[in-house]
């Protein structure tokens, strides 16, 4: 077996920050389905994997929503690092999930 060893200077690469996030939403409420979808695709292309999402059902766990403050579905709260953020909606306005997900630099 080879090891190969560091330079000076060189150091382990960055740890990824997990981002940590929770998604309200009704049934199967078309709204719902397009923020799963959406949040999908940004998670997919700008997170590498790097996040643990739970999808919430409100009509399934109404006490959850309401302890949480959720009013609006769908709706999504980043819990994780913080700043903790939310947005409501379909999440199709991309940029404003990424800024709300703490994301730099431009949607695609």
């Amino acid at each position: 077996m080879v090891r190969k060893r560091k330079g000076r200077g060189e150091s382990d690469p960055a740890v990824s920050t997990v981002v940590v996030m929770a998604l309200y939403i009704t049934d199967s409420g078309p709204n719902s389905v397009r923020a799963i979808a959406n949040l999908e695709a940004i998670c997919k292309e700008h997170l590498n994997g790097n996040f643990r999402l739970e999808i919430i059902d409100v009509l399934q766990h109404p006490l959850r929503a309401l302890a949480d403050g959720i009013v609006v579905t769908p709706s999504l709260a980043k819990l994780s690092p913080l700043p903790i953020a939310t947005v409501v909606g379909n999440l199709s306005d991309k940029s404003g999930v990424l800024r709300a997900l703490g994301i730099v630099g431009s949607a695609r």
